[in-house]
Formats: C-alpha cells, sequence, structure tokens
C-alpha cells in the first residue's frame, strides 16, 4: 500500500485523527483512577463494584480487541476506526447519565466494544501509511502527544471530581471523538486494502471473550467467598480450560482472529510477553497509588492528578527522542533498562509510609514517580516500534490488536488479582491492628467486614468517640500495608518485563 511522509499533509492528518482517537481512550482510562474515591461515594460502590467499573471496559476491550484489528486489516481500516469512535462516544455518553453501579457497569461494555474497533485502527494507520524509515519516529510522536493528553486526565479528572462534576469525565470524550471523525472524513486519505472475503472468526471471539469473563469473575469473587470454593474454583477452572480452546481453535482456524504464525517472530512474541508483564504492574500500581493518596493521604483528587505531573513532562521530553533512537539503534537496549528502570520506580513508591499530606510529596511520591517515568518514557515507543516493525504491513492490525489486547488483559487480570490480593492483605493487617481495641466482638466484626472497602473503610457508629481516631488510623495503616505489597509485586513485574527482552528481543534492522 502507498505509504506518505510524516511531514507530509496527509501523514500530519493521519497522525491528527489517531491521536485524538487514542486519547479519548486513554484520557477515560486514567481519568477513571482519580474519580474513582468520588465515585464511590457518589454510587455507594463496593471495592469488588470499583474494580468491575474498572474491569468491565477491560474485559470487553480484551475480548474484541484481536478481532478489531482483524476487521480493520479485511474490512478497511478508516472505516472499522471511525465506527470504533462512534461507539465509543455513544458509551461514554451512556456512562456519564448511568444512575448507579450496575448501570455503570453495562455501559462500560458498550464502551469497550467501540474501544475494540477503534484502539488497534490507530496504530494500524500509522503502521501502514507512513514511510518505514519514519515508522518509529511517528509511533514516538504518538506516544509523547497521547500522553500529554492522556495524563491531562487525572488533572481534569481531579478537577472535576473535587467540583462534583466526576460525571463530566465521560461526556468530554464528545468533542474529541468528534474532531477526530470530521479529521478523518474531511482531511485523512488513507489508501485502503481492497476488502477481503474471508469469514470472521467468530467461534474464537466467542470463546476468548467467555475465557477472560470467567477468569475475571473468579478472582473478583475471591473477596467474597474465598479461594477455597467451589464457585472459584470452577470459574478459573472453565477460564483457564477455554483459553486452552482458544488457542486450538485459533490452530485448526483457515482464518483465525489471532494468527499463531506471527508467534513464530521471537521478537513479536517477546515484546507481547513483556506488554503483559509491565502493564500488568503498571495497571496494579497506578490504581493503588491513586487511591493511596486520596483515601489515606489527604490529597485532594486535583492535587492527586498533580502528582503526576513529572510523568507527564518526562513523556514530552523523551518519548519522540526515544523513537528516534530505536529507529537508528533497535529498540532491545532500551527494552531492556526502560522497564528495569519503572520497576525500581515502583519498588521507591512501595516504601512510602503515612506522609504529611501534599506538603511531604517532593521527599516522599515525588522520587519513585521520577524514576517510574523516566522508565516509561523509554519504553512506550521502542516497544510499539518493535511490535509493529515485527509484523508484515498486512498484519498490522492483527499485530497491533494482539499488543492491545495484552495490555488489557495485563490490566484486567492485575485489577481482579489485585484487587483480590488487596482486600486480602487489607482484611489480615486490619485483624492484627484491631485485636486490642476495647469493642466486643460484634463490633470487631463489623470493622474488619469494612476491609472490602480498602481505603473508603467507614467507621462504625456505634464506636465510641474516643475510640474512632484510632480505628481510622487502624484502616489507613491496613491499606498502607496491603498497597506496599502491591506495588512489590507491581516492581517485579516490570523487571520480569526487562527479563523478557533479554530473552527474547531482538534489534529489527531499519532500512
Amino acid at each position: 500500500m502507498p505509504t506518505v511522509s510524516l511531514g507530509s499533509s496527509e501523514g500530519k492528518w493521519i497522525m491528527v485523527s489517531s491521536i485524538l482517537a487514542s486519547a479519548m481512550a486513554f484520557i477515560d482510562g486514567t481519568a477513571l483512577n482519580v474519580i474513582l474515591p468520588a465515585l464511590q461515594k457518589d454510587l455507594q460502590a463496593t471495592g469488588s463494584g470499583l474494580f468491575w467499573i474498572l474491569n468491565s471496559y477491560l474485559l470487553m476491550l480484551a475480548a474484541l480487541i484481536l478481532i478489531g484489528g482483524t476487521l480493520g486489516d479485511n474490512l478497511g481500516r478508516k472505516k472499522v476506526f471511525m465506527i470504533g469512535i462512534a461507539l465509543f462516544i455513544c458509551g461514554s455518553v451512556a456512562c456519564g447519565f448511568a444512575p448507579d453501579v450496575f448501570w455503570l457497569v453495562i455501559f462500560r461494555l458498550l464502551q469497550g466494544v467501540g474501544g475494540a474497533l477503534m484502539i488497534p485502527g490507530s496504530l494500524s494507520l500509522i503502521s501502514s501509511s507512513i514511510h518505514e524509515k519514519e515508522r518509529g519516529q511517528a509511533i514516538g510522536t504518538w506516544s509523547a502527544a497521547t500522553t500529554v493528553v492522556t495524563l491531562g486526565g487525572p488533572l481534569l479528572g481531579g478537577a472535576l471530581a473535587d467540583a462534583g462534576l466526576w460525571r463530566y469525565i465521560f461526556f468530554i470524550n464528545i468533542p474529541i471523538g468528534v474532531a477526530a471523525l470530521l479529521v478523518l472524513w474531511f482531511k485523512a486519505k488513507v489508501t485502503e486494502e481492497t476488502p477481503s472475503d474471508q469469514p470472521l472468526d467468530i467461534i474464537g471471539a466467542l470463546t476468548i471473550a467467555l475465557a477472560l469473563a470467567a477468569l475475571t469473575l473468579g478472582f473478583l469473587r475471591i473477596p467474597d467467598i474465598g479461594l477455597n470454593n467451589i464457585q472459584t474454583y470452577g470459574s478459573l477452572g472453565a477460564g483457564l480450560s477455554l483459553l486452552l480452546a482458544f488457542i486450538y481453535i485459533e490452530y485448526k482456524s483457515k482464518h483465525p482472529m489471532m494468527p499463531l504464525e506471527l508467534f513464530k517472530n521471537q521478537t513479536f512474541s517477546g515484546a507481547n510477553l513483556l506488554t503483559f508483564f509491565l502493564y500488568a504492574g503498571l495497571g496494579g500500581g497506578m490504581l493503588f497509588l491513586s487511591l493511596n493518596l486520596v483515601q489515606v493521604q489527604g490529597y485532594s483528587q486535583l492535587q492527586s492528578g498533580l502528582t503526576f505531573l513529572p510523568f507527564t513532562i518526562l513523556m514530552i521530553a523523551v518519548a519522540r527522542f526515544a523513537g528516534n533512537l530505536a529507529d537508528r539503534y533497535g529498540p532491545r537496549l532500551f527494552l531492556i533498562i526502560g522497564p528495569a528502570t519503572a520497576g525500581v520506580g515502583l519498588l521507591i513508591l512501595s516504601f512510602v509510609k503515612q506522609t504529611g499530606g501534599p506538603d511531604d510529596y517532593w521527599v516522599t511520591f515525588f522520587p519513585g514517580i521520577l524514576v517510574f517515568g523516566l522508565g516509561m518514557s523509554f519504553t512506550v515507543a521502542p516497544l510499539t516500534a518493535a511490535v509493529m516493525g515485527s509484523a508484515s504491513e498486512h498484519f498490522s492490525g492483527t499485530a497491533s490488536g494482539i499488543n492491545n489486547a495484552m495490555t488489557r488483559v495485563a490490566n484486567v487480570f492485575a485489577n481482579a488479582i489485585f484487587g483480590a490480593l488487596a482486600v486480602l492483605f487489607f482484611s489480615v493487617e486490619l485483624a492484627d491492628q484491631t485485636k486490642n481495641l476495647p469493642v466486643d466482638q460484634a463490633t470487631k466484626q463489623v470493622i474488619i467486614s469494612e476491609a472490602k472497602n480498602l481505603g473508603n473503610a467507614k467507621v462504625p457508629g456505634n464506636v465510641a468517640p474516643a475510640q474512632k481516631g484510632e480505628i481510622q488510623k487502624a484502616y489507613h495503616q491496613s491499606f498502607i500495608h496491603a498497597y506496599a505489597i502491591i506495588m512489590r509485586i507491581s516492581a517485579a513485574l516490570g523487571l520480569i518485563a526487562a527479563f523478557m527482552a533479554v530473552l527474547f528481543v531482538k534489534d529489527l534492522k531499519q532500512q
């Protein structure tokens, strides 16, 4: 397919449309973490409810994003991209009007369907339309620009949440999405491949969707029913069985949604393993950092958003530069150093205890966020370039879909598993913190039962005023204990991601 220069008018409009659509999806994710405390309070959501609000979108996205990429490759990338944007806008509007947790979860599913069609199209358009020599630079530009807009999400979300307007974080997608559609319709000239008459892999799509749903349900139910429960075993067992069935279906299918031949390329396989481990650590770490800042450390939601500003500045300064270097020297070295550095940043953050609030930020959270941001800044563009460069142009949409699916699957499992583990760690520590409290056993059980709400745990109303402060302190200490363990697990995942690059990623010679 004919390609264009990054500096040409066509190249610039393709970049603008891809950045706008990607930013719309990513803003939604980052801002949502910041508004969770306000959302939880307003909708009376439990800790489990919060994780379902996060995971309903990620689950649908992970389940359908592979077929979204395949649809783009077969029916036209621009066409499928635009349909995805329109669906995402509709889902966002519905989320903004959701009356309770149940309907918010349902409407987040609709957002996920739109995202599954939209997100692979973004990088696929860049990869198939921009000259190969400039592809790394283009991806670096995309990474930097989307990250700048994306990390504006926490600032916007924090400001809106503090003003009691958290619902508007969904409505902000409307002007961004409409602008992306207008640019694509009138300005972005894309030469589409001839539509294919190959049938869609519906059985494969249903199988992977059911597999992820069963696994996520199993992990999310652990805090309520425990690990040693027939429902837990049944759900997790069914999920694993369906995952194996999906691989078999793809192996046998004449027209698979996830061609297994792509994984014969060692760099493609290694980059996707790296993506899974890194983004699992990133998702878990950022979620619990946001909850910690607002619910335990006393930050307002706007202040919580501002804490990520160093991350934004680093991405602006470094991402495009890293993409250029990856074009020149290959991505391997960056994919070793970057995730390892990000892992070290998460480890530093795990040692932060109870602080004096925002005034202590520079000597508590700032060093870890700085190191973590530096690591991610040197990772994002080289990682994307490695994935897209290791697949043929014909499979660019599918390759982008697979890598994005890895990101979303990682987030689903991070939220589900870390959510279950956090409640477990919180409960155990809370039982220890409250064992000497001078309250009757029934009241103590009520106190411990609040563990399911994590940082939003509430002191029972029948407790004497003198003991309320002590119980609140126990809640905070228990949350910080759980937070520290989750952050260390997240750090370990970052280091494992770097090890995947050592083992599998090879430098791609850029012609």
